[in-house]
C-alpha cells in the first residue's frame, strides 16, 4: 500500500459526492487541480468545498513545514505553491459561481 501522489488522483473528482472526504484528500487535490489548471481552477474547487477549504489550508502548511524539516523538497515545493497561491485562490473562489449553488457550501458559512 502507498499514498499516492496528486497527478495520480482521479481528475473527475467531485468533493460534494465523496462520502469519506478527508482533509488529506483535499490537499492534494487542490494541488493535483493547481499544478493542472492554475489558480483559477483551483479557486473552483476552493469554492465547491466551501468552508472546509481553510482546514486544508491548514494542514498544506503544516506538511510543508515537515518537508521542509525533512529536507524533502519536491514535497515541500507542492505544498508550499498551494500555501503561496492561497490568497489569489480564495478571492477567485468568491468570484466563481460555483460558491453561490445549493449544497456546493459557502466559503463563509458557520459550522
Amino acid at each position: 500500500m502507498r499514498l499516492l501522489k496528486p497527478a495520480e488522483l482521479p481528475a473527475d473528482w467531485n468533493p460534494t459526492a465523496d462520502p469519506r472526504l478527508t482533509v488529506w484528500e483535499m490537499v492534494h487535490h487542490l494541488i493535483r487541480v493547481l499544478e493542472a489548471g492554475g489558480e483559477g481552477a483551483a479557486a473552483a474547487l476552493v469554492a465547491r468545498l466551501g468552508s472546509r477549504a481553510e482546514t486544508a489550508r491548514e494542514l498544506c502548511y503544516r506538511l510543508y513545514t515537515l518537508c521542509e524539516r525533512k529536507k524533502r523538497a519536491a514535497e515541500a515545493m507542492a505544498y508550499n505553491a498551494l500555501v503561496q497561491s492561497w490568497p489569489e485562490i480564495v478571492r477567485l473562489a468568491r468570484e466563481t459561481p460555483h460558491a453561490a449553488e445549493p449544497g456546493s457550501g459557502d466559503l463563509f458559512e458557520q459550522q
